[in-house]
């Protein structure tokens, strides 16, 4: 979830985030650098209710791999300067994952393909709304607007830490500007000198109650 929010929450410090207020196109730019510049091979799981869902976590700079078995199934993310781009892997290649998938849920969570391809990063149409604290961390908060109707959300508001550039929290909004989904970072773990995510919490909400219907976990393993 950031991550990309499902890799690092934590990273060296930049200048950048100690000015005040940087624009948020150059929140964001950091951002995705900070994310294409990782590289790990760790074990991670989806867990919703009594449903447990492992994968495996690769990433090789720009390049992010989830794979799946039972049966196999492999995405892979690539974060590029301007766009990413999500693919599915097979034995003769790649396969982009087209807009209906997308919208598809992942093995019956409440994640879904979408979620994984963190489009929103690249979105042209962001503000700062300002600063707020995200389990006692200081957040730039910004708001951004999906560029078209394809998004499965019409806009974003994200938590970027302003200490390291690293995604904290993310809620989505539907078309009525309703709150439908929001991912959180829990917990962190250092492996290797390195700070990575250990916990984050997604929540499927009734839009226009904020109610949760639906909570789901995605946890990094050493």
């Amino acid at each position: 979830m950031r991550p990309t929010f499902v890799i690092a929450v934590a990273c060296a410090a930049l200048p950048l985030f100690a000015q005040s207020p940087p624009s948020a196109k150059d929140i964001l730019d950091s951002v995705r650098m900070i994310e294409s510049r990782q590289q790990i091979d760790l074990q991670g799981q989806l867990r919703q209710n009594d449903v447990v869902i492992p994968f495996r976590l690769m990433q090789n700079g720009p390049l992010i791999r989830y794979s799946f078995t039972n049966p196999d199934e492999t995405l892979q993310l690539r974060l590029g300067e301007k766009s990413s781009g999500l693919d599915v892997v097979t034995d003769a290649g790649t396969e982009k994952v087209g807009l209906s998938k997308l919208q598809q849920q992942i093995r019956g969570t409440i994640v879904t393909y979408g979620d994984l391809a963190f489009k929103f990063l690249y979105w042209p149409a962001a503000r700062v709304l300002g600063e707020e604290s995200v389990r006692t961390r200081k957040c730039w908060k910004l708001q951004l607007r999906a560029p078209s109707h394809d998004s499965q959300y019409s806009n974003v508001l994200l938590w970027v830490d302003k200490a390291s550039g690293a995604l904290m929290r993310m809620e989505g909004y539907d078309g009525n500007a309703q709150l439908v989904k929001r991912f959180e970072v829990v917990s962190a773990q250092k492996i290797e000198g390195r700070w990575f995510l250990k916990q984050m919490r997604i929540e499927q909400l009734q839009p226009g109650t904020n109610r949760v219907q639906a909570r789901a976990y995605l946890e990094i393993k050493r």
